[in-house]
């Protein structure tokens, strides 16, 4: 597999620094809100990732961590008159709806910055004692940017490009203006820890080091992330990790591009921000999912209605095809039929076609435009009964692509409401008792909820419109 690394700027095959393992940290949220549209772009396509690295027979060590003590987490928990850490478990608890809606499989492991505190105060310290970091007098702590001669080559911008921007905040005491805060003194009120240097809290950048680098060790195959994160989130990680370790940090950085909403940047100004929670009362999540994957992950995607929709109708004859096939499965040809033969050769043909798009830097919208090519050709060779083998062929692709989209992975007939599965059974009574204006009345009343009946010799099953 060939991966865009962000640091080279260039595609590289993705080679583990242990044979069959893949270590990979992804960015999490800051767990003051519930997540949005744009933090669902890198939670899927990283996701899939994971899943089509698992395919391909590697086993994968998944981390992706929380932020549970920031800033924005202090400001909202004084609006809603609650703590940090009562804050943070609401909506961490609120992630983790959102992301199994998602179909996101959980990570290895979700650390929480303050779950690391005694590491990132080790970390702070021997960068301190290494000179890379000095404590100021209001219980700061500061990276010292030019003591790390590589700073800026993630982002690609140079120390001078930098310092022409750069500006010290009146309530910052940096001896440099590029300094960045690993450490920050503690203001009343506010959660705090005990330190050599005085009381505090972390700082945003180097909880993930400390983080990712206690659990994954401190060189490892995969950091990845929006965009978004490259300047500075990503290159103050590099920084004051390898400054720390004298090693490399990540070997593949990969960033997913952005998401505009109705062909603008998605920002609260333009009243376009918007919550995966809201989006879920309007859209199966599913379907938002293969839409985040229907354009190549560090390519812009727009978010629209139209488009969603889109993506639904497509998941709906990904599920038709899977229907199609699984009740061909029940009764089966006794014998092998002349289509067995070269319908096989064309599956394999398709799933070779579909790993060279994934190989190719997960190329979901190719991978995408073959497993349509496949629905296609499995709807063609279902419409007659055909062989045993070649069925479980079917069945095993069809299963591979959906599993590695993490799409129709927990749809079962129980998912549907339990008033909708009774009128079902009342209209097979009903049909059974011939009584065929009922029958039609529960089929209409079952389409206002948003559901149709199709009969089959199996018995009558609902389907989402």
């Amino acid at each position: 597999m060939y991966v865009y690394n962000t640091m080279t700027r260039r595609k590289e095959e993705l080679v583990p620094m242990t044979p069959g393992v893949i270590k990979m940290y992804v960015c999490g949220p800051t767990v003051y809100n519930f997540i949005h549209i744009g933090n669902a772009r890198p939670l899927v396509v990283f996701d899939t990732m994971r899943r089509y690295l698992e395919y391909r027979g590697y086993k994968v060590e998944f981390v992706s961590n929380f932020t549970d003590i920031d800033d924005k987490l202090i400001r909202r928990a004084n609006e809603e008159n609650t703590t940090v850490p009562a804050l943070a478990e609401k909506y961490i608890k609120e992630y983790y709806t959102d992301a199994d809606g998602l179909g996101a499989e959980r990570a290895a492991c979700n650390p929480r910055a303050t779950e690391h505190i005694d590491d990132i105060i080790k970390l702070v310290q021997k960068l301190i004692d290494m000179g890379h970091a000095y404590p100021a007098d209001n219980g700061d702590v500061y990276f010292s940017v030019r003591s790390f001669p590589g700073y800026g080559k993630l982002s690609g911008q140079s120390i001078d490009s930098l310092e022409s921007g750069a500006r010290i905040d009146p309530t910052e005491q940096k001896k440099d203006p590029l300094d960045f805060a690993i450490w920050k003194g503690a203001k009343p009120g506010e959660p705090s820890w005990d330190t050599p240097w005085g009381k505090g809290r972390p700082g945003w950048h180097i909880e993930c080091s400390a983080m990712s680098m206690s659990i994954l060790g401190e060189s490892f195959d995969v950091h990845a992330g929006g965009q978004d994160l490259i300047f500075p989130h990503h290159e103050n990680e590099i920084a004051q990790s390898e400054a720390a370790t004298g090693k490399p940090f990540a070997r593949y950085w990969l960033h997913n591009g952005y998401i505009n909403v109705n062909n603008q940047k998605m920002s609260k100004s333009l009243g376009n921000f918007m919550l995966v929670r809201d989006i879920s009362s309007q859209f199966d999540l599913e379907a938002v999912r293969l839409f985040l994957l229907s354009a190549q992950y560090r390519n812009p995607v727009n978010f629209s209605r139209e488009l969603v929709e889109q993506a639904d109708a497509a998941l709906n004859r990904i599920r038709t095809a899977g229907e199609r096939l699984n009740d061909a499965m029940k009764s089966p040809a006794k014998e092998a039929t002349a289509a067995d033969k070269p319908f096989i050769g064309q599956a394999n043909e398709l799933r070779k076609k579909w790993e060279e798009a994934m190989d190719d830097d997960l190329n979901t919208a190719d991978a995408l435009g073959v497993m349509f090519d496949y629905m296609r050709a499995l709807n063609t060779f279902v419409t007659e009964k055909r062989g045993e083998e070649a069925l479980k062929h079917a069945k095993s692709l069809f299963d591979d692509m959906c599993g590695v989209f993490g799409i129709l992975q927990h749809k079962k007939a129980d998912d549907f409401p339990e008033e909708a599965l009774k009128l079902l059974e009342e209209r097979t009574r009903a049909r059974a008792e011939k009584n065929w204006a009922r029958a039609d009345e529960i089929r209409e009343a079952l389409k206002a909820m948003g559901f149709a009946v199709e009969d089959s010799k199996e018995g009558a099953k609902l389907k989402k419109l």
